[in-house]
């Protein structure tokens, strides 16, 4: 019994190479003439031009604020903590006698989205409600035991942290920066 022939594909015709870019550059010519499959990740790679949009204070400060983020995952991550946590409990902590609607207005965090912030916080042994001593209708947020240790431990990393990623400014702009984005951030309210 004789073997049928095997159907050899076509041969892909030969696409041109790329112009070299920043990323390709040096690129090693053996594979000329064949399909370059590293050429999307290259062009991906490659800078955009921003210029339109590096004058708006929103997008270099969403900019930064990504970088940031990164620097805070890394940091404070291995605690558990999102950053609305960790400035939740650093409120707490600086002011005693704190309740829900305070911090809810400080963070920017709608009402409910604030009761399931501290229901979590509150699960985790971090926080505990605890009625007023003046007003018995309202109630207090206070730190527990656990909470005042996690405080503590995330501060001291938090010193620290930004660092790396500010290291670029000296301390007079880091403190001009912060300065400035407080007072974007207040809204022309005094703070």
């Amino acid at each position: 019994m004789t073997k049928p022939h095997a159907r050899r594909a076509a041969p892909k015709p030969a696409t041109p190479k790329p112009a070299a870019d920043e990323a390709g550059a040096g690129a090693d010519d053996a594979g000329a003439g064949r399909h370059d499959a590293d050429a999307p990740a290259r062009a991906h790679t490659a800078a955009l031009d921003q210029s339109r949009l590096t004058h708006l204070v929103g997008y270099a400060a969403s900019r930064a604020a990504i970088e940031l983020k990164k620097v805070f995952a890394k940091q404070l991550g291995p605690l558990q903590l999102k950053a609305s946590e960790f400035s939740l409990l650093v409120l707490v902590a600086s002011n005693s006698k704190v309740n829900q609607r305070q911090l809810g207005q400080a963070l920017d965090i709608s009402p409910p989205n604030m009761a399931v912030t501290i229901d979590r916080l509150v699960e985790r042994g971090w926080v505990e409600r605890v009625r007023s001593t003046q007003d018995r209708r309202a109630m207090q947020i206070h730190l527990t035991a656990s909470g005042k240790e996690l405080v503590q431990r995330a501060e001291k990393i938090a010193a620290t942290m930004e660092n790396p990623a500010l290291r670029m400014l000296s301390p007079a702009e880091r403190a001009l920066l912060i300065e400035l984005l407080l007072k974007v951030a207040s809204g022309g309210r005094k703070r």
